[in-house]
């Protein structure tokens, strides 16, 4: 019945809406993109479009392939990191323009599976000069409408994707692995869908090269992690059960590597960039003359990193850096992007506030 009902739901934000944002987890695509929505999307005759989120966890030369390979419009983002947020929204406006000629307003949902992040996305478009409505002429339900423009409005009640099966609900996490009575089929399953995302994820973390099929896989696991039997056998269930694990607690990813990048510096300047986005300064040196003393005490052999999407640009500052042009190289080399204006302060440990686009 709770599916049935949840399925419900979410037909009826797709009815309601003229473009259907599906929210995927960008580490899982293939486990977080649901076919059966996508099938839903396309028979109302509704725009989709895919949004990766959670992208800064993930090598951006493997997003874009992803996004070159596949059929529907997809956009990578960060809510989190407030990254790609722009380009999303010039992605609704782009869907929304071609709708406009036979409608006055174009509405916009956001559907996806739990935990992929659709609040935070929801929260992020929003931003602090949104308005939030009551329904508008037309509109029946009783749902709140967050204002993204003229023409566009935002569907403040996000659909979510119930979990159809008991090994998918294992595989997202949403049943102790230690608690499977048989551990081993979701186990095989999430092998296969490693297989068919990433395969090498299993060679970078239990170099594992040549295999007949997902079984020896976790034979093989379990070799290595020498959970064995009395017998000398694998104890394939116990071995199962480690594998959840270390999945479900994201100790192991498909990107483990692009992840140990993040911990080359510390995430700062949230409390900064949050004044710089209120008051729209897009100009490094207003930047560096308003907020010079507090920039200067992050001075120091500690890398420091603050990014975030302002008005369609990157504003990104950086500390703890010997070389200005160092610190330039680094924060493009991180967005992605280049740096269109930027100002160097320090002596010893050098800082940069830059624009970027």
């Amino acid at each position: 019945m709770k599916q049935k009902k949840a399925w419900r739901i979410v037909r009826e934000v797709i009815k309601e809406a003229h473009v259907v944002i599906e929210v995927v987890d960008a580490r899982d695509p293939v486990g977080t993109r649901n076919r059966k929505l996508e099938r839903l999307v396309e028979e109302e005759g509704k725009k989709l479009l895919v949004v990766m989120n959670k992208a800064d966890l993930v090598p951006k030369e493997w997003a874009e392939e992803y996004k070159q390979k596949s059929k529907i419009p997809v956009a990578f983002i960060s809510a989190r990191e407030r990254k790609g947020t722009g380009i999303l929204r010039r992605e609704i406006k782009k869907l929304a323009k071609e709708l406009l000629d036979d409608h006055d307003r174009v509405m916009v949902a956001l559907i996806g599976y739990p935990n992929v992040g659709k609040s935070t996305i929801i929260n992020t478009l929003k931003g602090r000069r949104a308005v939030k409505t009551a329904p508008i002429p037309g509109y029946t339900r009783n749902r709140h409408l967050i204002k993204l423009s003229n023409k566009i409005w935002l569907i403040d009640s996000p659909g979510v994707v119930p979990v159809d099966d008991f090994d998918e609900l294992v595989i997202k996490g949403g049943f102790p692995a230690d608690k499977i009575d048989d551990p081993v089929k979701p186990a095989l399953k999430l092998i296969r869908r490693i297989l068919e995302t990433r395969r090498e994820a299993l060679t970078e973390k239990f170099g594992i090269e040549e295999f007949e099929n997902e079984e020896e896989i976790l034979r093989r696991i379990g070799e290595r992690r020498g959970l064995v039997k009395g017998s000398g056998e694998v104890d394939l269930e116990e071995t199962a059960r480690w594998f959840l694990r270390e999945w479900q607690t994201g100790r192991f990813t498909l990107f483990g590597k692009a992840e140990k990048k993040e911990e080359e510096f510390i995430r700062d300047f949230d409390d900064i960039l949050g004044e710089i986005e209120r008051e729209l300064l897009l100009d490094p040196r207003r930047i560096l003359w308003k907020f010079e003393d507090e920039l200067r005490e992050k001075l120091g052999k500690k890398k420091r990193v603050g990014i975030r999407e302002i008005e369609g640009f990157t504003v990104g500052i950086a500390t703890g850096f010997k070389k200005c042009d160092s610190t330039v190289r680094f924060l493009e080399k991180l967005t992605g992007k280049h740096v269109l204006a930027s100002e160097c302060f320090g002596k010893k440990w050098k800082g940069i506030i830059a624009i970027l686009d």
